[in-house]
């Protein structure tokens, strides 16, 4: 059995191969690794084992609106660290993964030597964020709601959710996820209600607000 199960979940092979050839050097061959290259590819390694001693998350991944992934995540999996991966390494995207509940930040500048510091900190039950990087101010307590309201939400209500974001119709949905359109006007109600709107706009803007950063 492996000594660690982490979990890269990554849409570039380059930096997943990274990723691996650091923690393999770092942990030795006791580690497990395993790839997602989307959020639903994500999900259904979640769905198949609770047993993950971490989630490396990056920032932009496919299925997900910025910090959209990270909040649904903390709001499924709350037993499980989450570390956050990106290029964007400005102090606001740092702070916000920090108030967002994740248990650190790894620049993708970073070097190998750095990322096995981070994760084997995280592993410990640490946490571990860049030096260099002073904190900033708070998320607003508009965002810190919505993202309340997106932890609610079950995986399948987060993927109609993005769907609905993306501009689909319940009909294309439906077809999208092999299911009835009743199904999907379910859905949505439920959606509606846990995030406190009334409008499939309002919805959207709601989720596009999770990728966008303070002062950009």
């Amino acid at each position: 059995m492996a000594a660690y199960e982490i979990l890269i979940a990554d849409d570039h092979p380059l930096f997943r191969s990274a990723l691996q050839q650091a923690l393999t050097l770092g942990l030795g061959e006791g580690v497990r690794l395993s790839e997602a290259a989307s959020i639903a590819e994500l999900e259904a390694l979640l769905n198949r084992s609770a047993d993950w001693d971490l989630v490396l998350l990056d920032l932009n991944m496919p299925g997900a609106y910025g910090f959209s992934g990270l909040v649904l995540l903390r709001g499924q999996y709350p037993q499980i660290p989450v570390v956050m991966i990106s290029a964007q390494e400005d102090a606001a995207v740092v702070a916000r993964s920090r108030e967002f509940g994740a248990s650190g930040f790894i620049p993708k500048s970073s070097s190998l030597e750095t990322i096995q510091q981070a994760v084997r900190a995280v592993l410990d039950g640490d946490v571990w964020w860049p030096s260099n990087i002073e904190d900033v101010g708070h998320v607003s307590a508009e965002a810190k709601a919505a993202s309340e309201g997106l932890a609610s939400l079950t995986p399948q209500q987060f993927r109609v959710l993005t769907m609905v974001c993306d501009g689909l119709l319940n009909k294309q949905i439906a077809y999208e996820l092999s299911v009835s359109e009743a199904t999907i006007k379910a859905h949505v109600t439920a959606i509606f209600r846990k995030l406190g709107v009334r409008t499939r706009t309002q919805a959207a803007l709601l989720l596009q607000q999770m990728g966008s950063i303070p002062g950009n």
